[in-house]
């Protein structure tokens, strides 16, 4: 354990990178996928269920926490990490996103944001300051920079006119900030998919100065090519000795294509939100038990895999409590989803470490090509 925030690079292979970031509440091995807790839970989830996973970061929702249960309850109430039983570091997103997701709710000025709350429609102020403010009192380990960015596609002059109010926004978070031990702020590139911006974005933050940088408005509409396409060239705008964030990414083949380019850490609702549907990721692809043809299958989701779900049930009982609308199909899958997203990560940091990462990655590829095989 350690009484500072710092991150240690240990082995590349290309651009893919493992290391070790060290914070007061533990260490995150990286490659690094980060469960979301929207809500202070993993939906369908027990923090100690997350955690046998091989989760080391959870992400909590500003905005969410913000407007229920409010950042001052659960500061009275000992922090977020007491208020959801997760004693491991937890990540806050600044509200920024909803800043785009809520377009239809909010006013937006030079200031911040003015909110109407999509609960009961109350009026909420977010600005840099108070996003600073909100997660200090949850008591963030990784705190994110108020920012803001436009839904693509959108104009290049929309774009470069976003992201410049979100570098003003930066360094007006990290005064806010101020000097806490123990705690980091990551800054986030913005850009769209204009290298020239994005250029001028990283050169910005590295101005101002972060523990981090998170390389955001991506997965919002552009799709992979033109995600992979910025992420060609985005990570290596930003420094080498800090720990590098994804925001909002994704499908395990957006991630292994993510950490091929240079990146450190990911977070995405799609493993919890897609077992709440249904939807399990293997590594012949993604099985929708919801399908007739699970029903008298004896076979486990992914032989291969050592979760509960697939140790301890069959791809026909799946198939069953999916279909009677069980609790117990949401809670299966999602455990499922996630220990299978901790595999890829695991599986990564190893590849990189023994310098194996391309041959890795070809298994990856070729397995999901073949396919889920058909029902006995």
């Amino acid at each position: 354990m350690t009484d500072h925030f710092s991150f240690d690079l240990n082995a590349t292979d290309g651009r893919a990178r493992t290391g070790v970031i060290h914070t007061p509440r533990g260490d995150i091995r990286t490659p690094a996928f980060m469960p979301v807790g929207t809500a202070a839970t993993v939906k369908a989830m027990m923090p100690e269920s997350v955690a046998e996973t091989g989760a080391d970061i959870l992400l909590g929702n500003t905005y969410h926490l913000m407007l229920r249960p409010t950042a001052e309850r659960i500061d009275r109430l000992g922090g977020l990490h007491q208020f959801m039983n997760w004693q491991k570091p937890i990540l806050t997103d600044s509200g920024g996103f909803q800043v785009m997701s809520l377009a239809g709710l909010r006013k937006l000025t030079e200031k911040g944001v003015t909110f109407k709350s999509h609960i009961d429609g109350s009026k909420h102020e977010l600005t840099p300051e108070r996003s600073m403010e909100i997660q200090k009192l949850l008591g963030s380990d990784i705190v994110m920079c108020f920012d803001e960015c436009p839904a693509l596609p959108a104009s290049e002059a929309d774009v470069a006119q976003s992201m410049r109010m979100s570098m003003r926004w930066a360094a007006r978070s990290r005064d806010a900030f101020g000097d806490r031990p123990g705690h980091a702020l990551f800054g986030i590139q913005q850009g769209g998919v204009t290298q020239e911006l994005r250029a001028e974005s990283a050169a910005a933050l590295i101005d101002v100065g972060f523990d981090g940088y998170a390389v955001g408005g991506l997965a919002v509409g552009e799709g992979q090519e033109a995600m992979f396409g910025v992420l060609d060239t985005a990570p290596e705008m930003l420094p080498t000795d800090k720990p590098r964030y994804l925001m909002g990414v994704g499908k395990p083949d957006d991630i292994v294509g993510a950490v091929k380019r240079g990146i450190d850490m990911m977070d995405c609702v799609l493993p919890s939100r897609s077992g709440r549907t249904g939807q399990a990721f293997t590594r012949a692809g993604v099985v929708n038990i919801k399908n007739a043809r699970h029903q008298n299958d004896p076979r486990p989701l992914d032989e291969a895999c050592g979760c509960p779900a697939c140790r301890n049930y069959s791809r026909a009982y799946l198939h069953h409590v999916f279909r009677s609308q069980e609790m117990i199909s949401g809670m299966l899958l999602t455990w499922h989803n996630l220990h299978y997203f901790q595999d890829i990560m695991s599986g990564m940091r190893g590849a990189i470490a023994k310098g194996q990462f391309a041959a890795w990655e070809a298994d990856f590829h070729n397995a999901r090509a073949q396919g889920d095989i058909d029902p006995l």
